[in-house]
């Protein structure tokens, strides 16, 4: 993931799921009780397994909007 920081993850989860859904998706504190892309940015630049999470949920994410458009282009 070369050029991407862990901010534009984050902001591009953000948009995509909201914080509600990704404090589902990923159950930590920074997601679920006043979040804020400061306060989340901090906890994963410090919890490697935290920031894995967020990475693979992008990831997959990507995906599945790849996918999708796929699908709306007819190939």
């Amino acid at each position: 993931m070369h050029g991407i920081t862990l901010a534009m993850i984050l902001s591009h989860l953000v948009d995509s799921y909201g914080w509600k859904e990704l404090g589902k998706r990923i159950d930590i504190k920074c997601f679920n009780d006043d979040p804020s892309i400061r306060s989340s940015l901090t906890f994963l630049r410090k919890t490697a397994w935290a920031r894995e999470k967020v990475e693979s949920l992008y990831l997959y994410t990507l995906r599945k909007e790849r996918q999708a458009n796929e699908k709306e282009d007819g190939l």
